[in-house]
């Protein structure tokens, strides 16, 4: 297989991973928004799991404020520089690497999609505790996770 398309593997890899991760981060956000009232929670196993619907104007689990502004550009600048390294580095054709920052991507742009379609982030995965959360924070959480133990090791 000649350089160029080797090269391509570990990209393609991780916006296909970003891609998914964006798509059901939108479909269970539009599900959600549109069977669950807003406030409204929905028991799936009661006391440990519920959907509850709530749209977060802060920056993760509600912190920092209403910052929508910085929180969109601090988004814009992440997501621009994980595709900038995904292509100068070809994802260091590492699919682990590569898996993470695909997590990372695409729970950055579901969130920031939100933030600039609606001015704040809906969430609905709620633990009881823990703040309710999303897919695309799931995703963010989980590719960092990976990040730190690459790192580590």
């Amino acid at each position: 297989m000649p350089e160029d398309k080797r090269g391509l593997k570990a990209p393609l890899f991780a916006l296909s991973i970003a891609s998914s991760v964006f798509l059901l981060d939108r479909l269970t956000k539009v599900i959600i928004s549109n069977y669950v009232s807003f406030g409204h929670s929905i028991g799936v196993i009661p006391n440990i799991f519920h959907i509850t619907l709530i749209f977060n104007k802060a920056a993760a689990f509600g912190l920092f404020g209403h910052n929508r502004i910085i929180f969109a550009a601090v988004a814009i600048i992440a997501i621009t520089a994980i595709v900038i390294y995904i292509f100068m580095r070809k994802g260091a054709k590492s699919p682990i690497l590569a898996s993470a920052l695909g997590l990372i991507l695409g729970g950055a742009a579901g969130n920031l999609f939100d933030r600039i379609r609606f001015g704040y982030v809906i969430d609905f995965l709620d633990l009881r505790v823990w703040p309710v959360f999303n897919i695309a924070d799931s995703c963010i959480t989980i590719g960092a996770l990976i990040l730190v133990i690459l790192c580590i090791r």
